[in-house]
Formats: C-alpha cells, structure tokens, sequence
C-alpha cells in the first residue's frame, strides 16, 4: 500500500487544498451512474477511501444512507467534525464513519452501490492489494450493485507523464502553499509524488508538512482482469467529467463503473 499516512498536518490542511474542488458536480456524476447503470434505486452507498467525507457529506444529504470508511483517523476526525459543525442532529441516521483498511473491509452488510473517488484505488500499490480491496468491496455488496471509482489512465500518464507543479491557496489570514513533484516507475505503473505544505498565517509559518504519495496508474484491460479475479464486472469507462466522454490519451483520470456478478 501506498506509503501515504495523511498525518495530521497534512489532514489539517486536506480540505484548503482541495477547495476548488466541485464534489457537489461529482456527485451529481454519481447519481447519473446509479440512474444509467443501477438495477433498482440506489439507497445505501459505502464510501471507501472517505477522506474528510466530502463526497459521503454530500450524498447524505441528497438521502442516500451513507457508511464512510478510512484508515487514517485524522482525516475521519476532520469528517466527524463537520457534522458537528451544524449538520449532526439532522444526520444521524443519514450517515455513519469507521476506521478501517480498504483491503480487509468486511462490514456484515450488503449495499447497493460503492465508491472508491479520488484515485484512492491507486494507492493500493500491488495486485495482491489490489485484489483484496476489490474482494471486500464486492463482500460488500448486493449482487448486481454497482461499484463506481476514478483511477489515473496508465495511456495519459505515460503521455503526459507527471511534472513538477505549485499551489498557492489565499487563506483568511495568509495562504497556502503547495509543492508537488514526480517521476515514474513504469514496470510497476506506479508514480511517485512528494507533496510538502507549507500555511502561512500573517507571513509566519505555523504548519508545515511533508508527504510522499506513491500512486498505481491503471490500463483498461488490467481493470477488466482485475474485475473479473473479484467477482465484478467492467461495464463503463468514461472521462470523470463526462459520462459520454471516451477516454484517450491526454485523459488523465478516468470512471470507472462496475457491477457485483
């Protein structure tokens, strides 16, 4: 697995980097694949990889009952928090998150969609991880449930391959800064990314943090195989903007829909 730990620094700073990110648009993706692709109607989703919940949040508040599942309890502190911060009474019933390992998930439940978003599938980082987090989401499943996640397009990344990037965030009292760079490991399809933050507060530094990434880059036929040693079958790939979009090789992250067999 990934050597990724989000600690709490880089938990503390997770969502200001991803402010400009729209998880109300992805979740509006999500629902158009439980309505294109689903069986029956979608009422409890497992989101695994849930992160500071800004995608189980989301969809809980649209109805669905929601279980969102993360290994890192920082980044789960951060999602408790935010029901807190308002919404808890209302959501109760609505929405529940556990510590746990994508790998060895085995919740005794049987739900009729789950999600994997944000490439969290590329940081299990050999096939025998793989294949577990697969199994135990197909464990988690009712059969014909669909399985929706986003990975990084192995024929984009070996295109456009990884560079060095920048982030400046402007925050209330100052900002934050982002530095990324990366390189490849190609008879692993892995991609290495060193992240280090730094959040100025008045032009001091009051956190700094340092994370490497190491993330798996995915081929659809690879996928296809990976599905099938699970039990799930590939039944949809498209841009993760667009349900109708074919992915290429300028396509960086693709969706990626499957269903319980």
């Amino acid at each position: 697995m990934s050597d990724i730990q989000f600690g709490r620094e880089y938990a503390d700073e997770y969502d200001i980097l991803y402010s400009d990110k729209d998880y109300e648009a992805e979740c509006n993706l999500l629902e158009d694949v439980f309505k294109r692709y689903g069986k029956g109607p979608i009422k409890n989703i497992l989101d695994i990889g849930c992160g500071t919940g800004s995608h189980a949040i989301p969809l809980a508040l649209r109805g669905y009952q929601v279980v969102g599942v993360d290994r890192s309890a920082e980044m789960l502190d951060h999602a408790q928090r935010k029901l807190h911060g308002g919404l808890q009474s209302s959501m109760d019933r609505q929405i529940r998150f556990m510590q746990g390992d994508a790998r060895t998930l085995d919740l005794h439940q049987e739900f009729d969609a789950a999600i994997m978003m944000f490439s969290v599938l590329g940081l299990l980082t050999t096939n025998a991880d793989v294949l577990a987090a697969l199994r135990a989401v197909r464990r988690s499943l009712k059969k014909e449930g669909l399985f929706v996640f986003d990975v990084w397009f192995g024929p984009a990344v070996l295109t456009i391959r990884p560079g060095d990037r920048i982030k400046i965030i402007p925050t209330e009292n100052g900002q934050v800064i982002r530095t990324a760079s990366g390189s490849l490991d190609i008879l692993r399809h892995l991609s290495s990314v060193h992240f280090h933050v730094w959040h100025l507060r008045n032009a001091q530094l009051e956190n700094e943090a340092d994370e490497i990434q190491w993330t798996r880059y995915f081929f659809p036929q690879e996928l296809a195989l990976f599905m099938e040693q699970s039990k799930l079958e590939l039944i949809h790939m498209c841009a993760v903007e667009d349900l109708d979009q074919v992915p290429t090789d300028r396509t960086w992250n693709v969706l990626v829909v499957a269903k319980a067999v």
